[in-house]
This record gives C-alpha cells, sequence and structure tokens, in this order.
C-alpha cells in the first residue's frame, strides 16, 4: 500500500497541475462581466461590495494582488488567476475523493490488487478531468468571481468526511469534523453554496455510526441534516449578528452608553460561554457535546471574516455599499432587505391581490449628534398580505414586478386559470384568473427543471449548441449531442448551419460523459448502496434543492448554469465509477479470475526488495 499512496498523491498532484495549466492559460486577462468588476475593485482595496458580502473571498483576492507588483493593468489577471487556483484544487479533491469511493468499490472482494489499483486511479483520474472539462466549471475557474472558491470548499468538505469516515475509530478522529465545521465557517465569507453539503456530511456520519441502517433511521438523519442546515443558515449566520444589534439597541438607546458598547458587551458574553461551556463538557467527559461546542466554535471562528466589512467600511471606502458601520446596519446587509424576500414553500401567485398591509422592520441609522440610533425609515404599511385564496403551498409562478415576466409565467404554465372574484385592500371586487395548482407545477418543470436546470445539465454532459443566451427558442443555449436524428427531432437541422455561422463554442459530446455516468450511478447503487445516497445528497442537494430555493422568474437576465456547478461535481464522481464499472465488467467478461481468486493465487508485493515485480505467494 505504500505504492497505492504514493501513486495516489502523484496522480492527484498530476491533474492538479493539468487543471492549473488549462485555467490559467485560459484565464480572463481583465475583468469580465457582471459581478466580477466589482469582485476585483473590492479585493484590491478592501472595500465593501454588494450585500451579502464576500469577505474571505476579498481577503484571499487582496493577497494575490500582491503578485501584479504594482502593475494595476495586472490586478485583475491575478484574481482571476486565484479564482483558477481555486478551481484546480477542487479537481484535485475531486480526484481523492473518487479514489476513495473507487478504493470501496474495489475492496469489497478482497484486497488491493495491482490491477485494481490501476483502474481505481483510472477511475479518478477520467472523472476529475471530465469535470475539469466541464463547460460550466470551465467558465467560472477563468474569471473573478466567488464561484471558482465556493467549489473548492464544496470539494474539500466533501473529501475531508470521507477522510473522517476512514479514521473515525482512532482516538482524535473528530478533529476531522472540527476541520469541517471552518472550513464551512470560512466559506460563509464566500458564498452559502457549501452549506449545502451538510445532509451529505450527515449521512456519512450516521452510515459510520450505526451498524443497522434501517428506512425510519435515514429519514430521522436526513430531518436532523435538514435542520441543521436550517439553524446554521437562518440561525447562526443572522442570529449572531441580530442578537449583537438587540445589545446594541438596548445599551446605546436605552442606556445610554457610548457606540459600540452593546456590541462589545455581547461578544465578552458570546466567548465567555463558549469557554464556559467547553470547560464544563471537558471537566464532565461529555465528549459529543463538548465536539459540537467544538465545532460552533470554529464556525463562528470562520464567519468573523465578516468584521473585515464593519472595519473597511468604518474607513469609508470608496465602494461602500450599503455602510454596514456597525451591527445594526451589518444585519441588514447580510440579510439582503434591498433585494426583497420571495415565497419558498408557501406564498402568492404573481396576480394575488393585497387584503392588507403590515408594518416592516424599521430601518436605524447611528446619529452622532443624538449619541444614539435614530430610525429613518419606520416602514409602516410596507409589507403586503395577499389575499389567501390567491396564495398556494410551492408557489411557483409568484413576482408581478414586471409584465414581461407575468406574460412569461402564462406562456411556460399554458395558463388559462380560473375566474375568482377577489375583494381587494381597498375594498373593490374584481374577478381574476387564478392560475390551478397544475399549471403551477407545469411552470415549474417546463421552465425551472427542464430550462433552468437540465438544459444545463446537458451543457456540460452532452454538448451545447452556441453560447448565447437561450430564450426557448431553438436558434440559441440548447443543449445538443451531435447525434444527427437526436438533434433533428428536438431542434430541427441545427447540425446543418454553415461552418461560416457556426458558433467556436458548439462542443458535441455524443451523450458518452452522460451514459458513463450513469453506468456509474448504477454500479454504484448496486455494490455501494451507502456511498451511492451519499453522493445522492449531494447532487440533489446543489441542483434540484437550490431549483425550489431560488424560484426563478422568466426571463432570466443571463444564465445560471454557475449556480448547479456542484451538482455536475456530483455526476462527475459517477463519470469516474463509470470507469471502474466498465473495468470489472470486461475483467469478468473477458474469463480474467475474480479479484479474491486473483489475490489467493498471485498477490502483488509492492515496495522495496521486490522492483515492483510480481511473485508467486500463498495466502
Amino acid at each position: 500500500m505504500n505504492n497505492y499512496k504514493k501513486l495516489n498523491n502523484i496522480s492527484g498532484w498530476m491533474i492538479f497541475a493539468i487543471a492549473s495549466i488549462v485555467y490559467i492559460m485560459t484565464a480572463e486577462p481583465t475583468a469580465s462581466f457582471w459581478d466580477c468588476g466589482e469582485y476585483i475593485a473590492t479585493a484590491y482595496k478592501l472595500q465593501v461590495g454588494h450585500p451579502p458580502g464576500a469577505p474571505f473571498f476579498q481577503l484571499i483576492g487582496r493577497f494575490f494582488t500582491f503578485f501584479a507588483f504594482g502593475d494595476v493593468s495586472n490586478v485583475a489577471f491575478m484574481i482571476n488567476i486565484m479564482s483558477a487556483l481555486s478551481s484546480s484544487f477542487t479537481i484535485l479533491f475531486l480526484f481523492w475523493t473518487l479514489a476513495m469511493l473507487a478504493k470501496k468499490l474495489a475492496l469489497r472482494s478482497g484486497e488491493m490488487t495491482e490491477g485494481k489499483m490501476y483502474a481505481v486511479f483510472g477511475s479518478a483520474i477520467v472523472g476529475s478531468l471530465a469535470y475539469t472539462f466541464s463547460d460550466s466549471f470551465w467558465f467560472s475557474a477563468t474569471e473573478g468571481e466567488v464561484y471558482g472558491m465556493s467549489s473548492f470548499f464544496t470539494a474539500l468538505v466533501f473529501w475531508a468526511i470521507l477522510k473522517w469516515e476512514e479514521n473515525a475509530d482512532e482516538k482524535h478522529s473528530f478533529r476531522w469534523l472540527i476541520f469541517i465545521a471552518y472550513m464551512m465557517g470560512l466559506s460563509v465569507g464566500v458564498h452559502l453554496l457549501n452549506l449545502l453539503a451538510i445532509p451529505a456530511i450527515a449521512f456519512v456520519y450516521y452510515f459510520k455510526r450505526n451498524k443497522t441502517i434501517n428506512y425510519k433511521g435515514m429519514i430521522v438523519t436526513f430531518i436532523i441534516s435538514i435542520l441543521i442546515l436550517g439553524f446554521v443558515m437562518t440561525g447562526i449566520i443572522p442570529w449572531i449578528v441580530k442578537l449583537a444589534s438587540y445589545f446594541e439597541l438596548f445599551f446605546v438607546n436605552t442606556i445610554g452608553m457610548p457606540f459600540n458598547s452593546g456590541t462589545i458587551i455581547y461578544f465578552i458574553l458570546l466567548i465567555g460561554g463558549i469557554f464556559w461551556g467547553i470547560r464544563y463538557t471537558r471537566k464532565n467527559n461529555k465528549t459529543v457535546l463538548n465536539t459540537i461546542i467544538w465545532a460552533l466554535t470554529f464556525i463562528l471562528i470562520g464567519y468573523s471574516s465578516f468584521f473585515l466589512l464593519i472595519i473597511r467600511s468604518n474607513a469609508n471606502t470608496p465602494i461602500d455599499e450599503n455602510n454596514p458601520e456597525d451591527a445594526i446596519s451589518l444585519l441588514s446587509y447580510l440579510n439582503r432587505e434591498q433585494y426583497g424576500d420571495w415565497p419558498v414553500l408557501h406564498g402568492q401567485y404573481f396576480n394575488a391581490p393585497i387584503a392588507e398591509r403590515e408594518d416592516g422592520t424599521p430601518v436605524y441609522r447611528r446619529s452622532e449628534e443624538k449619541g444614539k440610533y435614530i430610525i429613518i425609515d419606520d416602514r409602516k404599511g410596507t409589507t403586503p398580505v395577499y389575499n389567501s385564496e390567491f396564495t398556494t403551498l410551492f408557489p411557483r409562478m409568484w413576482n408581478s414586478t414586471e409584465q414581461r415576466y407575468i406574460n412569461d409565467y402564462k406562456t411556460w404554465s399554458k395558463m388559462k386559470g380560473i375566474p375568482t372574484k377577489v375583494t381587494d385592500e381597498f375594498g373593490e371586487s374584481q374577478v381574476l384568473d387564478k392560475p390551478t395548482f397544475g399549471e403551477n407545477l407545469r411552470y415549474f418543470f417546463r421552465y425551472q427543471i427542464n430550462h433552468m436546470y437540465f438544459r444545463y445539465f446537458m451543457w456540460n454532459f452532452s454538448g451545447r449548441q452556441n453560447d448565447v443566451q437561450g430564450m426557448a427558442d431553438r436558434k440559441n443555449g440548447n443543449w445538443i449531442t451531435g447525434i444527427r436524428f437526436l438533434d433533428n427531432a428536438r431542434l430541427g437541422p441545427v447540425l446543418d448551419t454553415p461552418k461560416s455561422l457556426q458558433s467556436k463554442a458548439t462542443n458535441k459530446f455524443y451523450l458518452l460523459p452522460l451514459i458513463l455516468g450513469l453506468i456509474g450511478l448504477i454500479y454504484q447503487l448496486k455494490n455501494d448502496n451507502r456511498n451511492f445516497m451519499v453522493v445522492l445528497l449531494l447532487f440533489l442537494m446543489t441542483g434540484l434543492a437550490i431549483v425550489v430555493y431560488l424560484n426563478q422568474h422568466s426571463p432570466q437576465p443571463r444564465e445560471r448554469d454557475y449556480a448547479y456547478a456542484a451538482s455536475f461535481y456530483a455526476f462527475a464522481i459517477w463519470i469516474g465509477l463509470g470507469i471502474y464499472a466498465l473495468y470489472e465488467t470486461l475483467t469478468k467478461k473477458n474469463g480474467a479470475k475474480t479479484d479474491c481468486d486473483y489475490h489467493f493465487r498471485y498477490r502483488p508485493h509492492f515496495g522495496s526488495g521486490n522492483n515492483g515485480k510480481r511473485r508467486l505467494g500463498r495466502p
């Protein structure tokens, strides 16, 4: 196994080198569209960008700008290189993750053999390179956006929980769990996408700690994992700041103490409570509770990168969006209040009349003259309450801010509606066409699932027509296969376009990555269903769960495939395992000895004194 470890490390770093060379050579030379220019500018001078901020991304970006050596024309390129290297590290951890999962499949029929070893590394190489050159991930790896670094954290924590599983029986294995918590805390300072790996991590823990696996235990584990995810996203992240804002308002406005005194008192109490909790659990040998407190502590340590925003906002940098100079304004900044809210599991249809209006949360600002925080917007009557007849579970067609959204809702859902008489907030009666729940679901499947997820998925594993944004027509942005009769049936003669009019962004994969991934999916399901469940959860939580949460309206201002890169990462794992499935199938079909027979009759010996040669041996 010494050779296995060496080859595992060497092969992984070789794949990292290939990905790094490709991404750096194809990196944007300067700022590209959308948020990249802002991220580059805010990282270069450590300024405050748009909510909810990416302070850890900015800190690492600032470090990379030093390599411009004073040449401001190279600053953007250096930050783009940071994204390139973050992405190539993602590929490195994908390789090691794939090697671990393929190794488990190999060992189920006996010890590691030379043939198995090469098949394992072949699987890891193919899967990691497939993701390296996938359309969406390669694109995000070349520009100064947060998604490359966010993917790195997702790959890192997923690899780390598999390392914990390997070492779970060791005395200090809990350090891997603390490490994962710290990485997740840091990732919040880049993007929240990394947190969606929590359910998969929870299942690895459940499968390792329970010898008897049943559906009841799996359901309970899933519910607990969702509660943990919700606790981190809606508990720790906002409430740490929200409690600080409550302390600040009380000690400044009520007691009359100086600005920031309430925040300081709050953090003293928080740190003191953590210290007491760690000491108490250690003294009373409460190992699980001690580990939980340490995990929460390291999440908070990673999350502390957001202090950068307050520090730099108080310096009044040229870019200082929302001016989050204290806990109160930082809370509004983190909650993205300027962008409004949208329904996810329950809410209104797009044409729902407003029944009444409730008061919203007041907006406070610091007044140096008065020495306290004053209300600059009481938000009286600003929160609409919609007519209950026009609300529904799982609302998908909800946005009425622009007529084009309404038109597209009707087009995608083929809406006819049900004439319904309602009374609005002014007491006036009117008849409106209420969408049916079936039409609501039709929009969900046709637009949100098919157009805004499956189309992107197939870009990466089947082929892409061109790089012009798809607006549901046959000319642009569609997925293709390169197989003429399949593409003609869906889109018409797209493959007959003259070469002079063909896009350089056209990709034709002939469904081969998709087929290989499906082979790996089925193979892992049959032979390692526990780890299949883990990969499946990662795939679903970073794919369809995002579709449900974002609840996107049509049209979108740009293609959104970058948001689902982690889902494509999970599918790349199955592509790699598909190679091992083919190896095992071909080995058996060609009449070769099974792994057990091979091990007992021809035990390979690696290492010094044998020069890597095979020798006969008995068990």
